[in-house]
This record gives C-alpha cells, sequence and structure tokens, in this order.
C-alpha cells in the first residue's frame, strides 16, 4: 500500500519507551528513577537516551550527559542501551498496530503514525492504547490531528498514557501563546534566531512576513517555518517500509583526542565503517558529513556535497578529510561522527532536501 492523506492522523508514542522496557524485564524497579544510556556506566563518556518519570523529575533528560544525571540522582538505576531487546518490542508494537486494520507509518522505535477515516478518532485512539498494553504491557500516548504536525505536538498534551486532539479548530488557542522551541522541528538554535528577529512565539511566528523568513533561514525552511507557525502540514501516511537515505557512525571517545594524527586516523575508521554500511545498501554516496564535539561539550556539524556520486572508499574518505580542515585547531575532540548520504534508486540526481535537527 503507498501513502494517502487521512481526515485524521494519530502519533502513537510509547511512554518513556526503553525505561519501560526495562521495567517490564525487572518489575522491582518500578517506582525508581531509571537511566537508560551508554554502557550504563556513568564514570563512561555516554549520554542519556531514556529516562523514567522518576528520573526526569529530578531534570535528567535525554541527551544529558550520563554522570550528570548520575550527580542528579546519586539513587538511580542506571542501565545500557540493548538495542537488539529495544529492537524486538518496537517490532511487537507495530504489528500489533497493523493488526487493527490500520495504515501505520514507523517513525522511530517508540512512534509511529497512523491514519484513520474513522468518525470518532478519540475512540480509535483508545482502541490503539488497549490493544498496545494488551499485547505488550506499555503504554502510549496517542496524539489527534487533522496532519502529522498537530498529531506530532498534540502527543506532548497527552503524556503519559493519554489522548489529546489539536486541530485547525483549537490550534491558535492552545499553540499560540507558547514559545516557537514547543513546535516540532524547532531547536534551540532555531528558536534563538526567530527570537532575533522579535519572533517569540507561535503566534508571532504564525504571522511573521514570509519575505523576513526566507531571507534568514532561505526559501524552503523560511517557508516551511513559516507554515509550522500556522500548524499546517502534511496528512499523507505512508506504509512504505523505510528506506534509509544514508548512514551515520560516531565515537565518543574515553580520552580526548589531542593531536592531528589522533583525529586522521579516527576520521579514517569512521569513514570505513561509512563505507561499508553504504555500500551493504547498494546506492552511491553523493554527500558526506562530519560531526565534531569538542571538549569541554561544544557540538559542530559540517557536509560537503561531491563532484560526483561515488562507492569508492578513497574518495569518500578524502571528502571527510578535507571537511576535518574546517576543525578548529589546537582544540581537543571527545566525539567525531561521519556521514554518508546515498543517491535514491527513485529520485534520479541527488537533490537538497529538508534538513533535520542534527546532521548526524
Amino acid at each position: 500500500m503507498t501513502g494517502r492523506a487521512f481526515p485524521w492522523v494519530l502519533h502513537v508514542d510509547l511512554d518513556q519507551f526503553l525505561a519501560a522496557v526495562e521495567i517490564l524485564r525487572r518489575p522491582e524497579l518500578a517506582g525508581r528513577p531509571v537511566i537508560v544510556g551508554g554502557r550504563g556506566d556513568p564514570t563512561e563518556r555516554a549520554v542519556v537516551s531514556t529516562a523514567s518519570y522518576e528520573a526526569r523529575a529530578h531534570g535528567v533528560g535525554s541527551g544529558m550527559p550520563l554522570r550528570i544525571a548520575a550527580r542528579k540522582v546519586p539513587d538511580a538505576v542506571i542501565l545500557p542501551v540493548d538495542h537488539a531487546t529495544y529492537n524486538e518490542v518496537s517490532g511487537h508494537v507495530m504489528e500489533t498496530l497493523r493488526g487493527l486494520g490500520m495504515v501505520v507509518e514507523v517513525i522511530g522505535w517508540d512512534e509511529a503514525f497512523v491514519g484513520s477515516d474513522a468518525g470518532d478518532p478519540e475512540e480509535v485512539a483508545r482502541r490503539v492504547q488497549r490493544a498496545v498494553l494488551d499485547a505488550t504491557q506499555l503504554h502510549c500516548s496517542v496524539g489527534i490531528g487533522d496532519n502529522k504536525i498537530r498529531a506530532k505536538i498534540a502527543t506532548g498534551f497527552g503524556k503519559p498514557a493519554g489522548v489529546y486532539r489539536l486541530t485547525a479548530q483549537n490550534w491558535s488557542e492552545v499553540m499560540g501563546p507558547r514559545p516557537t522551541i514547543d513546535l516540532w522541528g524547532v531547536g534551540s538554535r532555531v528558536s534563538k534566531r526567530l527570537a532575533a528577529l522579535g519572533i517569540d512565539t507561535v503566534a508571532q511566528l504564525a504571522a511573521a512576513d514570509a519575505d523576513r523568513l526566507v531571507a534568514e533561514f532561505g526559501p524552503r525552511m523560511g517557508t516551511w517555518y513559516g507554515e509550522l507557525g500556522r500548524g499546517l502540514g502534511s496528512a499523507v501516511v505512508d506504509d512504505t517500509p523505510w528506506v534509509a537515505r544514508g548512514h551515520s557512525r560516531e565515537t565518543t571517545y574515553q580520552r580526548n583526542l589531542a593531536t592531528p594524527e589522533q583525529v586522521e586516523a579516527a576520521l579514517r575508521e569512521l569513514a570505513a565503517q561509512v563505507h561499508a554500511d553504504t555500500e551493504a545498501e547498494g546506492p552511491p554516496v553523493f554527500r558526506v558529513g562530519l560531526k565534531v564535539r569538542y571538549a569541554p561539550f561544544f557540538t559542530q556539524n559540517r557536509s560537503k556535497k561531491l563532484p560526483a556520486p561515488t562507492r569508492s572508499l578513497e574518495e569518500v574518505t578524502a571528502a571527510v578529510l578535507a571537511l576535518a580542515e574546517t576543525m578548529e585547531p589546537g582544540r581537543e575532540v571527545r566525539l567525531l561522527g561521519v556521514r554518508g548520504e546515498m543517491v535514491m534508486p527513485d529520485e534520479g540526481d541527488p537533490v537538497e532536501r529538508t534538513p533535520v535537527r542534527g546532521l548526524i
């Protein structure tokens, strides 16, 4: 089945997914602060993948360094990330949704869009919640919208284990006074750039002059941010299996890389890993990206379009090393990441695509 537009889009989001899976395996952890991240060792460099609500109450959140999370919650149970188990449980959840006869578009381990033609979307949402709970013992929140943007944002108002509807009818009332960073797709950097334009709230973004947004963010993203402020977006739910557009590899080093030779050796290793990943898919690489996190915790992203698509390890590596020439000299490095974006078989020549938060 290919995608089509639906009058209702449901965003199904599993609550505290990784922590919830771990608590299912260890029922004695219920009610305790649980943190999942890295290899479960807060003395190593790693970040929080998920924290239980009990840990979040102490200010722990995804992406926080594990050592800081452990400091905030000294009695927390810190567990390693178990990709295989989470993949298995996620697959069970998605099959459960498909078993309800719905069109399901998977967008992550713990979330999916579901299309519905029903007259009562709340009843559908509750049915989804019951089915997931019965099949997996996991709770989920469901956002209901007349497009994906509104459905995704609605989920946040429903957590935990609730249902919330956000549509054109109540968008301005609910979202208008809120800061722009509350929008899906607006991070701290974009919200600061908007604030510099005098745009602090969603209502102000919705009313912003289109030319000013385009001048600041470019024709594609400027237009998109304006539409985002009004809650506009696609209502197409597509169950076509997801195909990777690229592959990324990154490493956090337990000891900072302090010399250019160490950085080059690490980048060559990451480039080789990415090249192997893309070769396994088949399509050539047309763009490479470099992510650098300097000590103590400052991150930069760079990308470069290649002169022509390639499947050559030497050309991919050379492009990555060329990007590395833009790195700040003399600064120690705690993390490096490399990404290779591939030409999609059905797209012909690669084109610029809307960026997402973070290159890697």
